[in-house]
């Protein structure tokens, strides 16, 4: 690998870490496969927008995905994900990437709440029968706790079974307890387990596709390797793909042509989209 390249992954790594503007990465983004309708509300306030990604050439089935960006519940925006949209929208899919609100404005459930907005808004445009539900690391949090069985979909008006399906990526669905001042802050307490997917892997659940790299030491690998268990023992139909030497950041990287080497994330997504 050239000295640049390293260079340039290092950087990356940095960014989408902090979950700060990827620059670099969307730099390498072809500028065509899609039409962005930007800082579209879906509530009140700045961090309650959604961006909005029209394909060129849409699918027959008229399929979307909501995606839910990661980023510790205190980090992140949709913008610094043009490269997971531009992804998809190429492959004739409609992407809605949220905001939500972050600590310490907020705590838990509240990003759950916001997200379950959103998720309402892009069932009301795309239809519920033709969305899935995908999220990274803290967004694969928020992913799965709306689709699992959980009310919060249901107090905005969103039969969660109509939904085509979870994709999640390296998200933390078993991960008590915690240790972090911050994270205990965020949860209400290091052991309450209302905050974790696996607590609500009962049936009736919707298809989920959960992905993880076995070198991932931000989430570990146990989390999709129990929330797959637990699926499987309420009778739903679950995939788990575990990616050898796969880390936390190259899982989502791989959805861009230029780190989509790393990483099989794009392939198998669009694959269990089209299958489901």
């Amino acid at each position: 690998m050239s000295i640049a390249r390293r260079g340039l992954l290092g950087s990356l790594a940095t960014l989408l870490s902090g979950c700060s503007p990827a620059a670099i990465l969307n730099a390498t983004v072809p500028k065509r496969g899609y039409t962005l309708q930007a800082d579209i509300p879906y509530g009140d306030g700045p961090r309650r927008t959604l961006d909005l990604y029209l394909p060129e050439q849409p699918r027959p089935d008229g399929k979307a995905v909501i995606f839910f960006y990661g980023g510790s519940w205190d980090t992140g925006k949709k913008s610094d994900y043009l490269f997971v949209a531009q992804a998809l929208a190429s492959h004739g899919l409609t992407v809605i990437i949220p905001d939500y609100r972050l600590y310490p404005e907020i705590r838990f459930p509240t990003f759950l709440e916001d997200g379950a907005r959103a998720t309402r808004w892009a069932a009301d445009k795309v239809g519920t029968d033709k969305l899935f539900v995908m999220g990274h690391s803290a967004g694969g949090e928020i992913a799965s706790m709306l689709m699992a069985n959980t009310p919060y979909l249901s107090a905005v008006g969103v039969d969660r079974l109509k939904l085509r399906g979870l994709i999640g990526l390296a998200g933390p669905y078993d991960f008590l307890p915690l240790t972090s001042a911050k994270l205990i802050d965020i949860f209400g307490g290091a052991n309450n387990p209302d905050i974790q997917a696996i607590t609500f892997a009962k049936a009736p659940l919707p298809p989920a596709l959960l992905i993880h790299g076995t070198a991932d030491t931000v989430v570990y690998p146990r989390n999709s390797e129990h929330l797959a268990a637990a699926w499987r023992a309420a009778g739903a139909p679950v995939d788990l793909k575990l990616y050898p030497g796969v880390d936390h950041i190259d899982l989502v990287a791989a959805f861009s042509d230029f780190l989509h080497k790393r990483a099989t994330t794009r392939e198998d997504v669009l694959d269990w989209i089209d299958t489901h």
